[in-house]
């Protein structure tokens, strides 16, 4: 397994967390547990990581003077990006002097837009994958898709959760495709990419472990999305043994070529016994979220330990599991959920409230968490959860 910069140590005792949502909030929790102390960063105070971390910063994760001031300052023993625009530029200085990123800072460049990825893995690892173009323009849009053609996907090459991204049914929806996808993006303008639609039977995130024995891979985690963005998974999903063993084949081999310690979420598509690659984090997964419920290392337990190069001698699955995500619409500083006890009322579930300072417009304010002897159960059973609570705002 290829590994970059200095060997990661388990007596690490400074991490510096750039990116604090609800993701990087449960990996703080996890590397605290282990005594280390973290300075939580984002663009907005009070954010989730920052609630339960022993210091903050607020600024921008694109700024690279203002990321390269609080390296500097705190000295941290690992720099642990938990979100995709940051700048990279500034990160690949860093770890050339000395300071360890996590995974690596060339994967979380690469992974950071579209482009990059897709290109390392279609082109270089020759991994099967949708059929794509990058364009920058109108033009270049209407003539990728008179060769993708319709239906299609257009996304902004940066973005996470949905952002920018629109399913194309017919030229009638090239405008207002085009003008969101430069509106959503995270670096604002910019080059997209078209994707022809897969004909899938079903699709997976396999959390793949980079440690200091080895890959180790969770069972895969079957999941929903609404408009790009997470609703709903599900763990394990059934998969042949033929299927299951060539998706750790791809997911290794993704992992392995960004390089370094740390959990990564890979997304694939699978129609029949092929694996086709679709995306990466190298990072936990939302999707992974349904982990804190059922296995004994949850993916931010692995991460923390992969990271500190503690050692992951056996992952376990309890039980069939399922995850809702508690997503909220409208404006407000002062949201009140109320049915919890309600929604907590049955064996096998858990929730965890994100503690989102603020809502505009749509926002992700919560996760519903269950277990059931079948995976049906358990989604039925996450659904009564979510009936169960109502939000004033």
């Amino acid at each position: 397994m290829t590994t970059v910069g200095t060997p990661l140590s388990k007596t690490a005792k400074k991490v510096l967390l750039l990116g604090s949502g609800e993701l990087g909030k449960e990996v703080a929790i996890e590397l605290i547990r282990y005594g280390v102390e973290i300075i939580a960063c984002d663009a907005y105070k009070n954010a989730p990581a920052m609630q339960v971390a022993q210091k903050s910063s607020v600024f921008s994760m694109l700024d690279g003077n203002a990321l390269r001031a609080i390296v500097e300052k705190e000295q941290p023993d690992l720099i642990v990006p938990e979100v995709e625009a940051i700048a990279t530029d500034t990160l690949l200085e860093l770890e050339s002097e000395g300071y360890t990123v996590i995974p690596t800072a060339k994967a979380t460049r690469i992974t950071m837009d579209r482009e990059s990825i897709r290109t390392l893995a279609a082109e270089t690892l020759n991994l099967p994958t949708s059929p794509y173009r990058f364009v920058a323009s109108m033009e270049e849009l209407k003539d990728a898709l008179e060769e993708i053609g319709y239906p299609a996907v257009v996304k902004p090459i940066m973005s996470s959760s949905g952002k920018g991204q629109s399913i194309l049914r017919s030229p009638d929806d090239l405008d207002a495709a085009w003008q969101y996808s430069q509106e959503g993006g995270r670096a604002g303008n910019g080059r997209i990419i078209v994707e022809g639609f897969v004909d899938f039977d079903y699709e997976i995130t396999l959390l793949t472990v980079c440690h200091s024995a080895g890959v180790s891979f969770c069972p895969p985690i079957g999941h929903v999305q609404i408009d790009g963005d997470y609703a709903q998974s599900w763990q394990p999903h059934p998969m042949k043994e033929k299927v299951l063993a060539r998706a750790q084949e791809v997911a290794k081999a993704v992992a392995e070529s960004l390089g370094g310690y740390g959990l990564f979420g890979v997304e694939l598509f699978v129609s029949g016994e092929e694996v086709i690659f679709s995306e990466v984090s190298p990072r936990p997964h939302d999707t992974g979220m349904v982990t804190l419920i059922s296995q004994n290392l949850s993916e931010f337990a692995l991460h923390a330990r992969a990271i500190l190069g503690l050692p992951i001698p056996e992952i376990i699955q309890y039980t069939p599991a399922a995850s809702r995500a508690l997503v909220v619409k409208g404006e407000s500083t002062t949201a009140v959920f109320s049915g919890i006890d309600k929604a907590l009322s049955e064996k096998g579930t858990d929730l965890r409230l994100f503690g989102k300072p603020s809502l505009t417009g749509k926002r992700r304010m919560g996760v519903l968490l269950s277990t059931g002897k079948t995976i049906s159960e358990a989604q039925e059973k996450a659904l009564r959860m979510e009936e169960a609570i109502s939000i004033q705002l």
